[in-house]
Parts: structure tokens; C-alpha cells; sequence
């Protein structure tokens, strides 16, 4: 753990620090946005399920209000067009989000620290998962829960953290968060500060 806990610090002390410390705030502010723009962040996070961050990103620039107005026919059509993986599932999800906005909004305005809002949003919005699920909450700034893809499992396993899970049940994943928040404790980082410096060793990139 010793190297991996070094090369951030080296990182903590560089200007990738900054590009981390400015996309926390980016996050933290999109929580005060309106339920439509909170909405389309969980959209794009629906899109992210074995599909690339970078491609995800360039479809929710692209899809604009497309996620609250388009039909389920429609979104699919859009999808096909901006060259996504799973048009017709992943409409499909989001059609049948919307139908969950008015309970999303509420669940976050009750001042719950998200634990409870991950667990509702996994039982109840289909095609999300602990790590799509997480992911959403990061970027709508709740700073305590990790995205355990797989350049972060593999990542763990190279620093020889883990042990490749064969599959990522909801127990797996939340041993590994449970490592997670012990390296972060270790370097003073909350969860959403550590998978930023964690996606940059793996990626060379600072993502959302």
C-alpha cells in the first residue's frame, strides 16, 4: 500500500491537486441545481454501465434536454445516432427513470448523507447499479462513496490491494469501498477526492 499511498501524495503535492480540488467544486454545486439538471447527471450515470466516461460525456453534451422530453423510441434513435453502445436498453431506463424525478428530488432535499438515497436509488431506478449509483451521487457532491470500475479494481489488484473479484456483488463492492476509505483516511482525502487521483493514475485523466 506504501507506493500507491506515496504516489498520491507526490500527485497532492502537484497541479493535478488543482484540477482535483476544481472538479470536487464543480460537483458540489450541482446538488443546489435544479431536478432537471440533476436528472440528466443520473441519465449520463445510466449511460456509463460498460460504456467509456469520455463517450458518455460527448452523448449528455449532445442529448441536452433529450433525456427529459425525447420518447423512449426517440431516445433510442439518438442514441443510435451519437454511435452509443445499447440505444435500446438504456432508453429504455431512462424513459422509465422520469417516472422516479418528483421521489429523487424529494429524497435529496431530506438532508439524508446518501446512504439511504443509494440504497432507494439502486432498489428503484433500473439499469443502476452500487457503482452507477455512487457515481451519481459523487457528481452531484456527496463526497463518501466510491466508483469501483474496473481501472480501479485492476488498479487495487496491480498494488496488490485486492484479489480480482470474479463477480462485484453488493458485498464485494462494499469491502473494496471499505479499503478505499482506509487509503483515503491514510492521505486525508474523502472517497470523491481519492477516485479522481485513482482515475488519474490509471488514465492520465481527470474525468467525471
Amino acid at each position: 500500500m506504501q507506493e500507491l499511498l506515496d504516489k498520491i501524495q507526490t500527485l497532492k503535492a502537484s497541479e493535478v491537486k488543482d484540477h482535483v480540488d476544481a472538479r470536487i467544486t464543480e460537483f458540489s454545486e450541482v446538488k443546489t441545481q435544479p431536478i432537471n439538471l440533476i436528472f440528466k447527471e443520473l441519465c449520463f450515470c445510466i449511460t456509463t454501465a460498460n460504456c467509456s466516461a469520455e463517450r458518455c460525456i460527448e452523448v449528455q453534451e449532445k442529448m441536452g434536454n433529450g433525456f427529459l422530453t425525447l420518447s423512449e423510441i426517440q431516445l433510442a434513435s439518438k442514441l443510435k445516432e451519437y454511435k452509443y453502445r445499447f440505444p435500446n436498453v438504456r432508453s429504455k431506463y431512462i424513459f422509465e427513470a422520469r417516472k422516479k424525478i418528483s421521489q429523487l428530488e424529494s429524497n435529496i432535499k431530506s438532508g439524508d448523507n446518501g446512504s439511504n438515497l443509494r440504497e432507494w436509488i439502486v432498489k428503484n431506478v433500473k439499469g443502476i447499479g452500487y457503482k452507477e449509483a455512487s457515481h451519481f451521487l459523487r457528481n452531484i457532491g456527496y463526497n463518501d462513496y466510491a466508483i469501483i470500475d474496473f481501472h480501479i479494481i485492476d488498479l487495487l489488484v496491480s498494488y496488490n490491494l485486492i484479489q480480482k473479484p470474479k463477480s462485484l456483488t453488493k458485498k464485494k463492492y462494499l469491502e473494496i469501498e471499505e479499503i478505499l476509505k482506509n487509503i483515503g483516511q491514510k492521505l486525508n482525502l474523502n472517497l470523491a477526492e481519492l477516485d479522481l487521483f485513482l482515475w488519474y493514475i490509471e488514465t492520465g485523466k481527470i474525468l467525471k
